[in-house]
């Protein structure tokens, strides 16, 4: 009787140890799908990492993503490849990006982000006015590898009506711009000027940028169709992004954006 009470307490112990293990298991698993994995790249003040939180839209969609209970893990790359990473699986998605037909193809999109002016920057000694695509045909125009910058630009490239330059960076054509290398570069108002104080004194003085906006549009996280609990984590973050939103936390985090310095919370 002895050996059989024994034999039956070690098998519930074996039983017992057996599911800890499992609880274990099943414990790591679920932490490690709260963790979210992200391209990003350089584009302050919205995106970079030198900035505090990574930049603006960084802070933005962790802290939409923190509200439904997932973490973030940012990755940082040039343009093109946070893209393709993106993309092919390697990571779950990038922020931030305008939609395209082809992008929607590829990626789930959430809810706007941040939204986004497009303006030409241009050295002050030139005189330039524009109206429509066809008046910039005369210029050399800088464009950053990996962007969209809209239907007219990408169809009058396509159709060689335009005198491009490819670089891979924006600060490298705003430095090409100052040097005059190229006559125009497309970029975000916003982050044109931010980048200013990228350059030194003598280069930054000489640019400046057309009011007119090339395009106007909205930046948003995307995920790729790869994975398919990317369409429910879309959903999440569309959920906590509008809590933040609502809280007033977006309007504070960009008030504390261009302030020059804030604290790292």
């Amino acid at each position: 009787m002895q050996s059989i009470g024994g034999g039956l307490t070690l098998v519930r112990w074996k039983g017992w140890a057996c599911l800890w293990v499992l609880v274990g298991v099943l414990a790591s698993s679920a932490r490690a799908e709260l963790t979210i994995r992200l391209t990003n790249g350089e584009w302050p003040p919205y995106l970079s990492p030198t900035l505090p939180h990574d930049g603006l839209a960084s802070r933005i969609v962790r802290a939409a993503f923190a509200e439904r209970g997932i973490k973030v893990e940012y990755g940082f790359f040039p343009w093109k490849r946070a893209f393709e990473l993106a993309k092919e699986g390697a990571w779950d998605g990038s922020v931030v990006w305008m939609k395209n037909r082809e992008r929607e193809q590829q990626f789930h999109f959430s809810a706007p982000v941040i939204h986004s002016d497009y303006v030409f920057f241009h050295r002050r000694g030139l005189v330039f006015d524009w109206r429509e695509i066809n008046d910039i045909r005369p210029y050399r125009i800088g464009l950053s590898d990996g962007y969209d910058y809209g239907k007219d630009v990408s169809a009058s490239q396509r159709n060689g009506q335009l005198k491009v330059e490819v670089a891979t960076s924006d600060l490298i054509n705003l430095r090409k711009l100052a040097w005059g290398r190229i006559d125009l570069f497309p970029i975000n108002r916003v982050v044109g000027l931010s980048m200013l104080s990228q350059l030194n004194t003598d280069e930054a003085e000489r640019l400046t940028f057309h009011p007119k906006a090339l395009q106007m549009d909205t930046l948003h996280l995307i995920l790729n169709r790869k994975n398919p609990s990317h369409t429910k984590l879309i959903e999440e973050f569309n959920k906590g992004l509008e809590s933040v939103r609502a809280r007033g936390d977006i309007a504070r985090f960009e008030q504390e954006a261009r302030e020059p310095t804030f604290k790292q919370n």
